[in-house]
């Protein structure tokens, strides 16, 4: 299994140089044998290799600083016959394995092993100072399986900070698809009306009349109040869009219609609906009268609203045009709205369009926003 790579020079700061301090070890051999210029030099070079293995392998946590790790043991490996106090670096390599990702805790336990395995056969093979050797495996053993302890919390951290981040992007684009969603079915009824009212204001202006300069007054009026209320719709939809609920969206509905010279037949009255099922009707009720209005070329439009078979079912046609051959981002919205609740979506353009939609009468409370 792929691990998570670690970035210990960024989590862990100034701490990989504490623990320089154990090299301490290498220089009490040296010391208490009062040792020549040459074995000094000795030690120099190894201290010099190491240092640079060392800072290598908490640079890579990748293939390379396995590597880096295991020329680390070579290191030891090739020291320890002539001073005791290298078991250290075998100390230093158990506690860096775990931290790199080519290494499972499973390959921890074998390259443990087998580490341990080295310092006994260099013991008994080159006769090392037995407490030294000793030292060395337990330290080992102790210092990596802490060392494996931390990294695998250091990795399920990481995994739950990616998780996390995730679950947010996610959560940051269903929120701009939800406002999409809304912007266009608010903004798109809302225009459509006032496009209408605009026009018509227009043709009784053209009339010169009292009469008709009084009406084209009223339009203006209702111009008004219609991009006043589409300012606090789309500022609704910002925060979060909340249905005023389906009656008075059949009310506005027969008037934007009306407006439209489109004649609505209503044959049923709404049956109780939750909040939820009356926003997603209200909005799916919207849309549909708003693709009326602009594209249908219609002059009855019918709508049914019943309760059956577990199911709230609200069907609006007209006898337009029809050839509703692909969806829009109105109807796309409306399908996912609908979908995202567990009903049914269903748009025919044939003898003009029909759209048909069911929702389940138990709608959980915590269903995901709209």
């Amino acid at each position: 299994m792929r691990l998570l790579p670690i970035s210990i020079k960024k989590e862990l700061g100034w701490t990989p140089f504490y623990w320089l301090a154990y090299l301490g070890f290498l220089f009490i051999e040296p010391i208490a044998n009062h040792e020549g210029l040459v074995s000094w030099l000795w030690l120099v070079l190894a201290l010099a290799v190491f240092l640079t293995l060392y800072l290598l392998a908490h640079w890579y946590r990748d293939k390379r600083g396995l590597l880096v790790i295991l020329g680390i043991v070579l290191l030891g490996v090739v020291y320890m016959p002539f001073n005791g106090g290298a078991a250290c670096f075998f100390i230093y390599a158990a506690s860096l394995f775990p931290y790199t990702y080519a290494v499972s805790a499973k390959a921890f336990l074998g390259l443990l092993s087998a580490e341990v395995a080295v310092i006994a056969l260099e013991t008994w093979l080159f006769h090392v100072n037995l407490s030294s050797a000793l030292s060395g495996i337990v330290f080992s053993i102790l210092i990596g399986a802490s060392s494996l302890h931390f990294a695998e919390k250091k990795r399920a951290h990481i995994k739950l900070q990616l998780a996390q981040n995730e679950i947010e992007h996610l959560a940051k684009t269903a929120e701009r698809e939800r406002i999409a969603r809304d912007l266009h079915d608010v903004l798109g009824h809302t225009l459509s009306l006032i496009t209408l009212k605009s026009e018509l204001a227009g043709r009784l202006l053209d009339k010169n009349s009292a009469q008709q300069t009084a009406l084209a007054r009223k339009e203006i009026y209702d111009i008004e109040q219609t991009a006043r209320q589409a300012l606090a719709e789309v500022r609704e939809a910002i925060v979060g869009y909340r249905s005023e609920g389906f009656a008075a969206e059949m009310d506005r509905a027969e008037r934007t219609l009306e407006a439209a010279g489109v004649k609505l037949q209503c044959e049923s009255k709404p049956p109780n609906l939750s909040p939820a099922e009356e926003t997603v009707l209200s909005l799916a009720l919207r849309e549909a009268v708003t693709n009326i209005v602009r594209h249908a070329e219609a002059r009855t439009c019918r709508l049914r609203l019943s309760e059956e078979n577990n199911y709230v079912s609200l069907v609006v046609e007209d006898d337009g045009r029809g050839g509703v051959f692909f969806e829009g981002n109105g109807l796309r919205g409306m399908r996912e709205r609908v979908e995202a609740f567990g009903g049914y979506f269903i748009c025919e353009g044939n003898n003009g369009t029909r759209i048909a939609l069911g929702l389940p009468t138990k709608i959980h409370p915590d269903t995901v926003a709209l």
